[in-house]
């Protein structure tokens, strides 16, 4: 199994080079998707989120309010460091046990968003990094996601800088450009991901004496 960590600054078409990864093939195991799975109702996730931040970031239907607690997180670094520490290693573990799940044969890739700011590259056997420029990602910020210019600056800046990211890079996808720009991109960074998954699996059947 090769183990492939997957990320970008918000905005930076992150989500669309994960979608091309898996037609191509890879498993993908999203932080994201996860990160809302654990706090969802019901979960010691939520729980553990309304005793820390209390029950108005609850919706009235008993869901996290996320706007709200965004607000409130995006605002104040301690208490985003507070819900990263409730979040995160629930996403860890859930996350390990979906790659238990994969074949010897199997790409993984895990999209990640904040893999740099939590010094995560060395559990990877490979990291790409999505790369665009800070006027495109405000762009996207602003007309597909509704974010006011401050609130998208905001978000970014919250998060690791360009520079690094691009330093934990294995692989970087430039993403400033069209849809047209970035597939040939992936396709080159799956075939490379494909030749070191069959190499690997190649030098463990030799030290097996297959």
């Amino acid at each position: 199994m090769l183990n492939v960590g997957l990320t970008g600054g918000i905005g930076a078409g992150k989500s669309a080079v994960a979608g091309l990864l898996v037609e191509y093939g890879a498993i993908l195991i999203d932080s994201d998707r996860i990160a809302r799975e654990v706090v969802e109702p019901g979960t010691e996730g939520l729980a553990a989120v309304v005793a820390e931040f209390g029950a108005d970031v609850l919706a009235a239907d008993g869901t996290l309010d996320r706007p709200k607690l965004g607000a409130i997180v995006f605002a104040d670094e301690e208490r985003r460091k507070a819900l990263n520490a409730i979040v995160h290693p629930l996403v860890g573990h859930r996350s390990a046990e979906l790659r238990a799940t994969a074949g010897p044969d199997d790409i993984v890739v895990n999209d990640v968003p904040l893999l740099t700011e939590n010094e995560l590259a060395p559990f990877y056997d490979l990291v790409i990094v999505v790369d665009a420029g800070t006027d495109t990602r405000v762009d996207r910020l602003v007309r597909q996601r509704g974010m006011s210019e401050d609130e998208a600056r905001a978000r970014m800046a919250a998060q690791a800088t360009r520079e690094q990211r691009l330093a934990v890079a294995d692989i970087v996808i430039d993403n400033d450009g069209p849809i047209e720009k970035l597939e040939p991109q992936v396709r080159a960074a799956w075939q490379r991901l494909r030749a070191l998954a069959d190499g690997e699996k190649a030098d463990s059947e030799k030290a097996d004496g297959k």
